[in-house]
């Protein structure tokens, strides 16, 4: 939480770009958000409460500016160069090395089970498939507690994305009860509940009872999951993860990301926000791996024996929209 990737998080894109409204989520409020829903699900579970909410609040901090667009366009241009970039793996450089607040050691004061949980909270891996994850355990799943965090973030932004979508115009309430079964079921228990209630007002309550149904699905689906397992040993050697959703919220969380997906994120004002987005990080690209003396004199000199793609790949990452775009006008490319 006291790390500069932190603070940044609050000029980068969630889903809508700064500009549109000062109410929508950025990447910190979403992290928060995740953060509380985990923390609820850890309590619940008798998990270590601690570590989830340290990779709760470090699930996000390796996203480059422009969210996953932006993400898209550095792993696309690293492929010229036969490297790629993924928000994880470069999460833990940031935390093993570009972060350095202490005089003893480089990099945070993070146990292994967190920097593990850092790179495996999403994905699995084998021995082998990505060489420097090695001494991350591959081939064994994570800790319950690592498991958790992508479906908390999936009910995060599944439940803010509806409400933010519904207050950018791009979605009708009336068009999420007829396609979104549960939201359907939501909004006839409301409509009794409180008949005269305004509809930005439904939307709020449905969508609180979203997130409390689909937390209460996760906690479920792992509960049921987890017969038999007897310690984490156990869990890190099923050949499955065992965090998941129930079989009706697992349905019902895929309803509502297909609806999510036509409505929101392939809408025309997001694609062209994503199209000029990925051009700004593209020609940034170019003039640094060109001009490679206009990277600050200090980034240079701590990067020392680093590929220029590299050094330019993460100076990029670490920026934020605001000082990407201002980056951009100094050099003269807007």
């Amino acid at each position: 939480m006291h790390a500069r990737a932190f603070r940044r998080l609050e000029n980068k894109t969630q889903v809508f770009t700064p500009g549109v409204s000062d109410h929508f989520r950025n990447r910190l409020t979403h992290t928060i958000e995740v953060s509380q829903i985990a923390r609820t699900v850890a309590s619940v579970l008798g998990l270590d409460e601690d570590l989830t909410e340290a990779l709760a609040l470090a699930h996000d901090i390796g996203h480059p500016p422009f969210g996953h667009s932006g993400e898209a366009e550095l792993d696309r241009l690293m492929r010229g160069f036969g490297e790629r970039f993924e928000h994880n793996i470069h999460a833990l450089r940031i935390v093993e090395g570009f972060e350095n607040p202490y005089a003893l050691f480089p990099g945070l004061n993070l146990t292994f089970e967190v920097r593990e949980g850092i790179v495996k909270h999403s994905r699995d891996f084998s021995p082998g498939e990505i060489p420097a994850l090695d001494e991350y355990l591959p081939g064994l799943r994570p800790p319950l507690e690592a498991q958790l965090i992508d479906l908390c973030d999936e009910i995060a932004y599944n439940a803010s994305d509806l409400d933010d979508g519904y207050f950018a115009g791009l979605i009708q309430l009336e068009d999420a009860r007829r396609m979104v079964g549960k939201i359907g079921e939501l909004g006839e228990v409301l409509s009794q509940q409180y008949p005269g209630a305004p509809e930005r007002v439904q939307v709020h309550e449905i969508v609180r009872a979203l997130i409390n149904w689909l937390v209460s699905g996760l906690i479920e689906g792992t509960i049921e999951a987890a017969t038999g397992l007897r310690d984490v040993e156990a869990v890190r050697r099923k050949g499955t993860r065992v965090a998941c959703f129930s079989p009706e919220t697992a349905n019902s969380s895929g309803e509502l990301k297909d609806f999510l997906r036509r409505m929101v994120y392939q809408s025309d004002r997001l694609s062209e926000d994503r199209k000029q987005s990925a051009g700004l990080i593209a020609s940034l690209f170019e003039f640094f791996i060109n001009h490679p003396n206009r990277l600050p004199v200090n980034y240079l000199e701590e990067s020392v024996g680093q590929p220029l793609h590299r050094v330019v790949c993460d100076y990029i990452a670490g920026m934020t929209d605001g000082f990407l775009v201002r980056t951009s006008e100094q050099m003269k490319l807007l």
